[in-house]
Parts: structure tokens; sequence; C-alpha cells
């Protein structure tokens, strides 16, 4: 997590008025670190996860990490049954979101990548774009500069 951290310090160097940064969240260890870098930083942080797949948000609702079932296209990466207890706390700013998005909407944030981008990338990195691209994400406000974090090529150009 403090690795992931450094992530944000290199996004703010290049976009230092960054409104919010938008990462999946699997276990939490990237979450964990992009969000307390950017909540140092008073960057807002949108966590991103599967409906199916959904550690972090069942452990806020929760109030500590509970054992979940993992079934989407993005559980090869974001997987993980259980968040970590400092996922959980990172969570807890008043500068964190977290929001669910379905398999469908993970599959066409990775097509819309491909198609207009010509970025190929796992539906765990299609997952932070779901957030702020499909329906029932993250809405940002007009003006507001947002980042997403673009996390994980484990694919092939025969997988899109």
């Amino acid at each position: 997590a403090a690795g992931a951290g450094t992530l944000m310090t290199e996004i703010l160097a290049q976009v230092p008025d960054l409104d919010t940064v938008v990462v999946s969240v699997g276990g939490g260890g990237l979450f964990a670190g992009v969000a307390t870098a950017a909540t140092y930083h008073g960057v807002r942080t949108v966590a991103v996860e599967p409906e199916n797949c959904r550690a972090l948000s069942a452990a806020i609702e929760a109030g500590e990490p509970v054992d979940v079932t993992v079934d989407s296209v993005a559980s090869d990466s974001l997987g993980a049954r259980r968040a970590t207890p400092l996922a959980l706390a990172a969570a807890r700013s008043d500068l964190v979101t977290s929001v669910l998005v379905s398999d469908e909407a993970i599959i066409g944030a990775r097509q819309h990548l491909w198609d207009q981008h010509r970025l190929a990338v796992e539906h765990a990195a299609a997952t932070a774009l779901a957030g702020v691209h499909g329906s029932g994400g993250y809405v940002p406000a007009e003006g507001e500069k947002v980042g997403v974090v673009l996390c994980g090529a484990n694919t092939s150009l025969g997988d899109l």
C-alpha cells in the first residue's frame, strides 16, 4: 500500500489541481495507498468494485472486513474474498466514495478503452473507468478534474 501511494505523488506531479482519483479495488492494497495519499492532499478518491466482487463495500457496510462471494469478469485481479483492515481504514475518510459496477459496465468500459484509445487493459483496469463511465457510478461535477488509474494490462488482443 505504501508503494502504491507513490502513484498519487506521480499523478499530482502531472496534474497538481486534480480533484478526484478513481481506482478499482480488490483486496485494497492499491486503493489504500492511493486513497491515503489522495486524502493527505485533499483529493477525493472513488473506489470502484464489481457488484459481485465487493470486499471493500461489504467491509464498509459491516464495519469490519468480512468474507464475500467472488463472481465477476474481473475476479482474476479483483477477486479478493476479504478487504484488508488497512483498506477499510482508508475508506473511512470523508473524501472516499465507494461505488459498485456491473460486469456489463466493465466490459463496455474495456471495449471503449480499446475502440477509442487503443488501450488493451484487463477487466480490473476497466472497472475503474466503469466507475465514472457506466451507469450507477460516480458522476463528476461540471468542471471536476478526474483521473482514472488504469492499472493492469493482463490481457491479450484476442480477448478484446
